[in-house]
């Protein structure tokens, strides 16, 4: 009914007289303008006059009937006016005046219609408009140009801004119709209104003197519309624009930025900041979604947007510096400040607070009211305050003036944040514009920085988006180049600051700020904020090219904060998270502090749980990870707890009876109890669950039980011919296991050590397994029993042996039960990286029973169908062959005693699980030809392997009794594995198998496993009963050896591949490959230098490289005189130069190394002096056959002299 009676009557009123007047006068000014026969001059003018005779003239009541037309009707009248502007607007012999008279009354016109009909707008009509309005403002702007007092014609300036609100009120049509077109004229036609509004000329009309004051605010007007429009655009449409369009924005917005950055002092009125407020919103817009790289304006923006830090506070004394407040507010009471100031004037009468409060009411209004006519609050991810956005400390009775200025701030410190996200690595080049290098607590009034305006600014707002920005900065590539940073006193430095240098600096200023307010700061928002920034920052500092006691500062700082509490209103369990969290990563920072160690130990020696002493940083992480506390806290503090076991082990030698405790107070609840804790803490959303906060105390028991016991990765079985070599001994591996704890110089490598350390490890493990195990190990959460799993991956070989036999196969029989009957996989794959770690243990291995339960567990989730389990499979299948190339004796094999059928079955089906899994995917291919690499390195290449006369025979009596109940028998482990094939296989079937692998690997995989597969043909080339001189395979090996050496670009696949090119020991092992070989090598050692290294990461291997190389080519020519191969003698000839020149360095070299003592020294340049002497020797000879006596002569004199 009632939309039946609103059509009625619009139906009626378009008929009525009222309306009348508008289709009069449309009509009339369509049937005139048609029939003229051209647009010349004097048709021009007669347009003019039918526009001021039929529009123009009754302009007023025609926009108030247009309401009442049909919509379409109103639209293609306004396309007729909008054609005819086009048309007046090409005629460039017009009388201007006339001209620009009657675009005035046209804009007006148009917008007035415009703002009150809502017409349809198809693509050809959009584009006319913006066409029209563009015609319109370059008129304008064109006369403008010439005579610059024009621009301060009022009317002249409503028109332009009526041309831009109409393409706004137009655009808003589009976005209702869905209408895509004409987004990229609309900002074109933007641009050009903005950078016209930038000209010097136009400028400087409208400032006067040193500060630049509005003489005709429409001025300014103008061009807030336009930065609003654009961002606008960008927010709604930002998405489906073309980077050619972006990067125009981009350019005229930096010149805008350009223009006020060298202009001098930004003016502090209120017309102004609105302007300034506008722009800034407008690039905000822009660089939320940015398009293409900003490395070409970053430092421009960020000169100009730093000028923006102290706008509006330079001349306001409302700083007290953090120094001299000892502990107060930071920031005065702006409301106090006012107040001051008013009694110092004397001149203003005293107005009740009633009073007051409605002025201030009617300033804001009329305020938002402005900024809303400039579209500054239609954006998303920008929000342009009002007053009640301001806290109390901040003042109730605010200068409008002042508020504009703030929020021109908060909007600068975002357009920061903005340039940082869209292009860290640009931005990291402008720390030193925007972060301080000394005096960070004292108040910058004039060089304000991002952290003067976290700690000093009057508006709390800015100070969280500072406290953002910040945060922004340091979680971008900083956490890189922020490595190269080093604090050097500032009286130690010189008159050229390095970046290293200022970085330092910066980081100290960061640091010094920061822990300030952390520990005088009550605003809760900006209390998480700090701790945000907090984690980044110490995540990204080098503490070991800082002041010695940083670290323990933060530490020390955060625990006292912690300790004082939070007094806001705010929820404090997230604060408490938060510093928490803050205090794990402090404690996880590599190197570890030996400060802190030193702090860790006091407390520790003190008794840190006695209530009489004063409470540490133990005390406090003991305490807030009982299991009453709330969820969030709890899993913090158990995470901060792994943290100092992790990197400081000594330290909890002593804590174990206390985390003993905490994990079965844990253990011991039920799910009654743990149902009413969830309910006490309901009130704390967000938080972890419980599972989650269970898992975090077992992985504290794990990682305390791995520092008592002295963990350090698996069992280190290597015999690694590096360190057999006297040029390659100096280079030292540092090898680094990521779930070991950090020793440090306290690394349980010696007999003393171990034997005051191991039994503390054992009644520990004891205690661990007789009450904490069997409850977590029946855990109803699987991420709980994986967890508690891992543990047994913790254990040491001589802490094992240490334990009761009950104990030991209690964690042999719970590892196997785990990998064969848990239905999760992650439980799975947790029980095998214990049998992994486990199958290491010497004393385990020589068992047969358990050896072979072992594997039956492995290979069996060798076949699983998640990858994640078969990794960890494949990598315990690795470990057990590795132990067998160690323990095996070889000579057993052919010695004719033992179970050699089974011994042979069992090796049987290693080979044939390694070369099943070599077939997957890299991760486990790398294990896969490890295993094989081990099992190639001692299993016999002569005869039958199923008929060889012994297996695995054990060198000694095994130290174990392997007693383990409820395992499978030897028997099911071959019939029940899917990879075993039953049948006589011959060892030549499996050396072609596992060759055809190696080649496969090598060819398909990735580096990982390109190192592997050279390890592995060393380890191959080992063995005593390969020929492999008669290996119809060897060259194409020895081949893909040397291309590795020459092309591959990681170093230690090279070295590895290098090391296997010298495990052959004479001629008669290299076969017919011996000729290559030895060019290979020498060519590579020659052009090592010229070689370009591809990554930063090669460099520190380098000098092993070059040492491999040498120890390889010494090898080699020292064999060269055991051939007579022609091909050989030429070559070495043609090389004479070089070598020669190589011998001589070798031998000026050979005091050189890292040796201390003079004995060992001696021995070690012996050794070198040895294979050099063999190589000469070699050298000598083959020239002396050759009949090169000259050449002979000359390495014989060198020979002498090395002698």
């Amino acid at each position: 009914m009632e939309l039946a009676a609103a059509t009625s009557l619009s139906a009626s009123c378009s008929s009525s007289p009222i309306t009348g007047s508008w289709r009069t006068a449309f009509l009339s000014l369509r049937d005139e303008t048609q029939s003229l026969p051209s647009l010349r001059q004097s048709h021009i003018q007669t347009i003019l006059q039918l526009l001021n005779r039929f529009i123009f003239s009754q302009a007023d009541n025609l926009i108030h009937v247009a309401s009442l037309l049909p919509p379409d009707e109103v639209g293609a009248d306004i396309m007729l006016l909008m054609e005819l502007a086009r048309n007046i607007s090409d005629d460039a012999a017009a009388d201007f005046d006339d001209v620009t008279q009657s675009f005035i009354q046209l804009s007006n016109f148009i917008h007035g219609t415009i703002s009150r009909v809502s017409f349809k707008l198809d693509a050809a009509s959009w584009v006319l408009s913006l066409d029209c309005f563009r015609r319109v403002v370059k008129a304008f702007l064109g006369k403008a140009k010439m005579n610059a007092a024009f621009i301060e014609n009022a009317s002249v300036i409503s028109a332009i801004k009526h041309c831009l609100q109409s393409s706004r009120l137009l655009f808003g049509v589009c976005q209702r119709t869905n209408l895509s077109s004409g987004n990229k004229e609309l900002l074109e036609f933007l641009h050009v209104v903005i950078a016209c509004f930038q000209m010097e000329s136009l400028y400087s009309s409208c400032s006067s003197g040193n500060r630049k004051v509005s003489k005709n605010q429409c001025v300014w007007e103008v061009q807030n519309t336009a930065f609003s429009i654009i961002g606008e655009v960008y927010l709604k449409v930002g998405k489906s624009l073309h980077i050619d369009i972006w990067e125009s924005t981009i350019k005229v917005l930096r010149h805008v930025m350009d223009f006020l950055a060298s202009n001098g002092p930004l003016a502090e009125d209120s017309v102004m900041a609105t302007f300034y407020n506008s722009a800034l919103h407008c690039l905000h817009m822009v660089l939320v979604d940015s398009k293409g790289s900003l490395s070409a304006h970053v430092a421009g923006f960020v000169a100009a947007l730093r000028l923006f830090l102290s706008y509006g506070v330079a001349n306001r004394n409302r700083f007290v510096s953090p120094e001299a407040g000892q502990g107060k507010e930071l920031i005065s009471s702006s409301k106090n400040l006012e107040m001051a100031e008013l009694s110092k004037s004397g001149s203003v009468p005293y107005r009740p607070p009633h009073l007051r409060k409605r002025e201030l009411k009617n300033l804001q209004r009329k305020d938002e009211e402005s900024l809303s006519s400039a579209g500054l609050e239609s954006s998303t991810g920008y929000h342009v305050s009002s007053d009640s956005d301001y806290s109390d400390g901040d003042g109730s009775a605010r200068d409008l003036s002042i508020v504009r200025c703030d929020k021109t701030r908060l909007a600068a410190i975002i357009c920061l944040q903005d340039l940082c996200r869209a292009d860290p690595k640009s931005f990291a080049t402008q720390w030193t514009m925007l972060l301080p290098q000394s005096d960070v607590l004292q108040p910058r009034k004039h060089e304000a920085t991002l952290i003067s305006c976290l700690l000093f600014d009057p508006y709390i707002k800015a100070r969280l988006a500072s406290a953002s920005t910040i945060t922004a900065m340091l979680d971008g590539p900083a956490s890189v180049f922020l490595q190269v940073a080093e604090f050097k006193d500032t009286t130690k430095r010189g008159s050229f600051t390095a970046l290293s240098s200022s970085l330092g600096q910066i980081l100290m200023q960061l640091h010094s700020g920061t822990l300030y307010l952390v520990k005088h700061e009550k605003h809760g928002g900006l209390l998480a904020s700090l701790f945000k920034i907090l984690t980044p920052l110490i995540s990204s500092t080098p503490y070991s090219r800082m002041p010695p006691g940083l670290l323990l500062t933060v530490i020390s700082s955060v625990r006292e904060r912690i300790e004082d509490g939070f007094l806001v209103r705010i929820d404090q369990t997230s604060l408490l998270a938060a510093a928490f969290d803050c205090l794990t990563v402090a404690l996880s920072v590599s190197p570890p502090s030996v400060q802190v160690k030193h702090m860790l130990l006091e407390e520790v020696g003190r008794g840190f749980l006695e209530v009489q002493k004063k409470p540490g940083l133990l005390y406090a992480l003991f305490s807030y990870s009982e299991p009453f506390r709330s969820p969030s806290i709890s899993f913090e503090s158990l995470q901060a707890l792994r943290a100092v076991a992790h990197n400081y082990p000594s330290a909890m030698f002593s804590c174990w009876k206390e985390v003993s405790s905490i994990v079965y107070a844990f253990l011991r609840y039920t799910p009654d109890v743990q149902a009413r804790l969830q309910k006490i803490n309901a009130g704390c959303t967000g938080g972890p669950s419980w599972e989650k906060v269970i898992t975090a105390a077992v992985k504290v028991f794990d990682e305390c039980l791995r520092a008592i016991s002295g963990f350090k990765g698996t069992e280190d079985l290597s015999d690694d011919r590096l360190l057999d070599d006297p040029f390659t001994s100096d280079y030292m591996k540092i090898k680094t296991i990521s779930s070991a704890p950090f020793y440090g110089s306290e690394s349980p490598a010696s007999p003393t050590y171990e034997v005051n350390l191991f039994p503390r490890g054992c009644e520990q493990w004891s205690e661990a397994i007789a009450k904490h195990m069997p409850l977590i190990l029946r855990h109803s959460s699987a991420v709980v029993r994986a967890a508690s799993v891992t543990c047994f991956a913790g254990l040491t070989s001589p802490v094992f042996m240490s334990l009761h036999q009950a104990e030991q196969d209690f964690i042999l029989s719970s590892s196997v039960d785990a990998a064969l009957s848990d239905e999760v996989p992650s439980v799975r794959s947790a029980a095998c990286r214990a049998i992994g770690v486990i199958a290491c243990f010497p004393q385990v291995i020589q068992s047969e029973e358990i050896l072979d339960k072992l594997v039956y567990a492995v290979v069996h989730n060798t076949n699983d169908s998640l990858v994640s389990v078969r990794i960890t499979a494949s990598w315990a299948l690795a470990n057990i062959c590795d132990s067998l190339r160690h323990c095996v004796d070889l000579p057993s094999f052919t010695s004719g005693s033992g179970d050699s059928k089974g011994s042979s079955e069992l090796i049987s089906i290693l080979i044939n699980s390694a070369l099943h899994l070599s077939k997957d995917n890299d991760k486990i291919k790398a294990n896969a030809v490890r295993a094989l690499g081990n099992l190639a390195g001692f299993v016999p290449f002569s005869g039958d392997l199923v008929n060889c006369n012994e297996g695995l025979g054990p060198k000694s009596k095994p130290l174990i009794n392997s007693s383990v109940k409820h395992l499978s028998k030897r028997e099911n482990l071959y019939q029940n594995s899917k990879s075993f094939q039953p049948g006589t296989s011959t060892s030549s079937d499996w050396l072609e198998k596992m060759v055809q692998a190696f080649v496969s690997c090598v060819t398909t995989g990735n580096v990982k496993v390109q190192w592997n597969v050279c390890h592995a043909l060393s380890n191959l080339f080992v063995n005593k009963t390969l020929e492999l001189h008669d290996k119809d395979w060897a060259p194409a090996v020895f081949s893909i050896l040397l291309l590795l050496v020459r092309d591959s670009a990681n170093f230690k696949i090279r070295i590895q591949a290098v090391t296997a090119l010298a495990v052959p020991s004479t001629v008669d092992d290299y076969g017919r490959s011996f000729y290559d070989v030895l060019q290979g090598v020498v060519n590579v050692s020659e052009n090592l230098n010229s070689d370009k290294i591809s990554s930063p990461s090669n460099f520190k291997y380098k000098v092993a490289l070059e040492n491999q190389l040498t120890s390889t080519m010494l090898h080699v020519i020292g064999l060269a005189s055991g051939t007579d191969c022609g091909p050989i003698e030429e070559f070495l000839v043609k090389k004479t130069l070089f070598l020669e020149e190589w011998l001589r360095a070798l031998c000026s070299s050979l005091d050189e190394g890292s040796i201390v003592l003079q004995s060992e020294r001696d021995a070690h340049v012996k050794g070198k002096k040895d294979v050099i002497l063999r190589a000469l020797r070699s050298l000598v000879k083959v020239f002396e056959v050759g009949k090169h006596h000259a050449l002979a002569g000359r390495f014989h004199q060198l020979l002498i002299r090395m002698q």
